[in-house]
């Protein structure tokens, strides 16, 4: 049986959810896909079939976590694991190659974006849009965009902050269309809260609307497990345009210097 590889990553909750299984997970849940393809394929509808938002708020109480925590301060399955402690003058690579989550995903992002030719701005929003998660998954749009506001152009992050909102509405002028992932995460009748309908709204009319759409064009194709990607190609673009801080990320007092510090010391109480 041919598994889509795109649609199975997206079933489980995306590539950071993959990441953090074992290898016995991985494999039961690929035997429970293809048991459900095959069931599938053997009926009469063989659509998907995708829960309503009353089946995933019943879900909430058999979780021994919350849907909206960060991937760093999550264990996935057993106890979580010491941390190497970050450089002094820690750097925005220091923070990719030891604290980030999804960086196979925004690699990948990045990648398609460099080879359809988009602009250096939107090759480097797709760089950063999803690390943000790291830290924490609710409006990971808008924390990300104050993550990251003090050391890029205010255009890169107008597409990181919209990004969030603009998954959830399709445009076919450039080939998105709403993903099954959102209908697995957040059920099929779902309708976006009002802050999102509302930066919609805001955003479709922007003269920057395209910035924050070809991120979402970017970041729905870029799930594939087995895809090789490297930082090595976005060197220069992140030289070009991260202000990296001399004192080093978390100790320059910017106003989102904590949010760099609560990546680097994810085992602090306090």
């Amino acid at each position: 049986m041919e598994i889509d590889r795109r649609l199975f990553i997206a079933s489980l909750g995306g590539a950071v959810a993959v990441a953090a299984m074992d290898h016995e997970a991985r494999a039961e849940a690929i035997e429970d896909y293809m048991s459900e393809q095959l069931d599938a394929e053997s009926a009469d509808d063989a659509k998907p079939k995708f829960p309503t938002v009353a089946d995933i708020e019943a879900q909430i109480e058999t979780r021994p976590y919350r849907r909206g925590a960060g991937a760093v301060f999550l264990a996935g399955r057993g106890n979580v694991k010491k941390i190497e402690p970050m450089p002094a003058k820690p750097t925005l690579l220091d923070f990719f190659n030891m604290r980030f989550t999804a960086v196979n995903h925004v690699l990948q992002s990045a990648n398609r974006a460099m080879q359809t030719g988009m602009t250096e701005e939107i090759i480097f929003a797709c760089l950063l849009h999803d690390v943000s998660q790291t830290l924490i998954k609710v409006d990971h749009g808008w924390f990300g965009a104050q993550l990251f506001e003090p050391y890029v152009s205010e255009k890169v992050a107008f597409a990181i902050r919209y990004h969030q909102a603009l998954r959830f509405y399709p445009d076919h002028t450039v080939g998105y269309e709403y993903p099954d992932l959102y209908k697995r995460l957040f059920g099929e009748d779902y309708q976006p809260p009002p802050h999102i309908q509302a930066a919609y709204k805001f955003v479709k009319d922007h003269k920057w609307y395209m910035e924050p759409r070809l991120v979402t064009v970017n970041d729905l194709y870029a799930f594939d497990p087995n895809a090789k990607v490297s930082m090595d190609p976005f060197i220069d673009i992140v030289g070009r345009h991260f202000k990296q801080p001399k004192e080093g990320l978390g100790n320059d007092n910017s106003p989102s210097a904590h949010m760099w510090r609560a990546m680097a010391l994810p085992d602090s109480p306090l």
